[in-house]
C-alpha cells in the first residue's frame, strides 16, 4: 500500500451498536500508518449506533447520519459522494467482511490493470435464505452478460475514485455494484477474501427483499442491453407480434374467400389484437427512444465514458 495515497473506507451502518467499535478498531489496526478516512453512514439506526460511534470519537472517522432509513444503496452513495480518497473501499458494518483483506485487494488494484477489485467470499458463513437467492442472481448475471464474476453480493470492494463516483445506485441495486461498474466500462478483478459469521445483531436480509433484487436485476439487464437503443427491444417485439397477427388475418381472409364464415371465430379477434399490439409496441419503442435522447441532451450527458486522456 502506498503511504502517500489517501484511502476512503465507506461503511453503511444500521443498528450495529455492538459491531461498530470492533469495526473501527479493526480498520485502525489494518490502516495504521496510512492516510485514510473511515466514513460511517448511519441509515437512521434505532439503537445506540450513533451514540457509540460519537463516544469513540476516533481520529479519521467521519459519521454521516441520514434523516430516515433510505436503504443500503442510498447510504453507500452518501458515503461515496463524501469520500475524497484516491481509492474508495466499501464494506459491510456487520464484521462479516475482514478488514485484513484490504491490503491484498489494494495491491491487486496497484497493478494498474483494474478499476475495481471485488471480493469472492470463501466458505461463506450465511444461511440458505441468503445464499440461495445470491447464487441464483450470480448465475443469471453470468448467463446474460459477459461479466464472469462469481460473487456479486460481497460488499468488500476497492474502487478507483472515478469508478465509484460514476455509480448511480437506487432501490436494492447496491447488490449489483459490480454490474453497474461493468456497464460503465470498468475493468474488474475478483480475488478470494475471508468471510465470518455474524457475532452481534441480526441480519437485515429477509425473503421479502428477494423480489426487489430480481426487479433491480431485470432493470440493470435492460439498461445494459437497451438503454441507448430501446427500439431494438420494443421494435422487435412489435414487428414479430404484427407479423403474427397479419399471418392470422391473411389466413382468415383466405378462409372467407373460400366461402366460410369467420365472424364468430376467436382467432379473428386474436389476429386483430396482435396487429394493434404490434403497432403499439413499435410506437412505444420510438417514444422511449426519444425520451432517452432527451435524457442525455437535457443534462448534457454522453452515452459513453472516457477511461483516460493522454497528452504527449
Amino acid at each position: 500500500m502506498n503511504s502517500d495515497r489517501l484511502y476512503s473506507v465507506v461503511v453503511p451502518l444500521y443498528n450495529e451498536e455492538e459491531n461498530a467499535p470492533l469495526l473501527i478498531a479493526a480498520i485502525e489496526k489494518v490502516l495504521k500508518g496510512y492516510k485514510y478516512e473511515l466514513i460511517l453512514v448511519d441509515d437512521f439506526s434505532t439503537d445506540r449506533t450513533v451514540k457509540v460511534v460519537k463516544d469513540i470519537a476516533a481520529p479519521h472517522v467521519v459519521l454521516i447520519e441520514l434523516k430516515k432509513n433510505y436503504g443500503q444503496s442510498s447510504a453507500l452513495m452518501a458515503g461515496i459522494d463524501y469520500a475524497t480518497g484516491d481509492y474508495i473501499i466499501t464494506m459491510d458494518g456487520d464484521m462479516q467482511n475482514d478488514p485484513s483483506d484490504i491490503p491484498m485487494m489494494v495491491a491487486e488494484m496497484d497493478k494498474g490493470e483494474y478499476d475495481l477489485v471485488i471480493g469472492k467470499r470463501q466458505k461463506r458463513k450465511d444461511n440458505l435464505l441468503r445464499t440461495f437467492p445470491s447464487k441464483v442472481a450470480n448465475f443469471i448475471i453470468r448467463r446474460t452478460t459477459k461479466l464472469n464474476v462469481k460473487d456479486h453480493g460481497c460488499a468488500l470492494k476497492v474502487f478507483t475514485k472515478e469508478t465509484a463516483k460514476n455509480l448511480d445506485l437506487y432501490g436494492e441495486s447496491h447488490r449489483f455494484i459490480t454490474l453497474h461498474a461493468h456497464i460503465n466500462g470498468a475493468r474488474i478483478s475478483e480475488v478470494p477474501v475471508k468471510h465470518h459469521a455474524r457475532q452481534f445483531g441480526v441480519s437485515k436480509y429477509g425473503i421479502g427483499r428477494t423480489t426487489k433484487v430480481i426487479n433491480d436485476l431485470l432493470l440493470l439487464l435492460f439498461n445494459q442491453k437497451y438503454l441507448q437503443k430501446p427500439i431494438y427491444l420494443f421494435g422487435n417485439i412489435g414487428i414479430l407480434t404484427f407479423i403474427l397477427g397479419m399471418i392470422i388475418n391473411i389466413y382468415l381472409l383466405i378462409v372467407k374467400m373460400l366461402g366460410h364464415q369467420i365472424g364468430g371465430r376467436p382467432l379473428l379477434i386474436l389476429g386483430i389484437l396482435l396487429v394493434f399490439v404490434g403497432i403499439q409496441f413499435f410506437t412505444t419503442g420510438i417514444i422511449i427512444d426519444l425520451l432517452m435522447k432527451t435524457y442525455y441532451e437535457s443534462q448534457k450527458k454522453r452515452p459513453f465514458n472516457i477511461r483516460k486522456i493522454s497528452t504527449f
